[in-house]
């Protein structure tokens, strides 16, 4: 039997493994299979097609179904909720880039107290 620290990670394992069908993911959130379809039409949320042409959803995706089917529950168009991913991505990355500067200043102060250099 193998231990749970083996590299050897099932697909279900990992949150990204395109696992689930249409319907699956239909029947799971309670949502028309046309609806999803829609959503990969208009490029809100692009599952993995099989190499016979079916969608496959990993778990990431099918959270991401599941908000934006609260987003339309609101009353919000398909090409706003997919302007308000793109946004919401755009402030992500952002904020990494942000971190990364922070980390890299503390870096550098840090750097310029061991060596005495005041800047000046």
């Amino acid at each position: 039997m193998s231990s749970p620290s083996d590299d050897t990670r099932l697909p279900v394992d990992d949150a990204n493994a395109p696992l689930y069908s249409v319907g699956q993911v239909a029947s799971m959130l309670r949502l028309q299979q046309a609806f999803l379809r829609r959503l990969d039409e208009f490029g809100v949320v692009r599952p993995v097609r099989t190499s016979g042409g079916q969608r496959r959803y990993s778990r990431v995706e099918i959270r991401r179904v599941q908000y934006v089917a609260e987003l339309a529950g609101q009353g919000m168009t398909l090409t706003a909720i997919r302007r308000i991913l793109e946004l919401e991505q755009q402030v992500r990355e952002l904020q990494d880039e942000l971190a990364e500067a922070r980390r890299r200043i503390r870096e550098l102060e840090g750097r310029r107290r061991r060596t005495g250099d005041d800047g000046g």
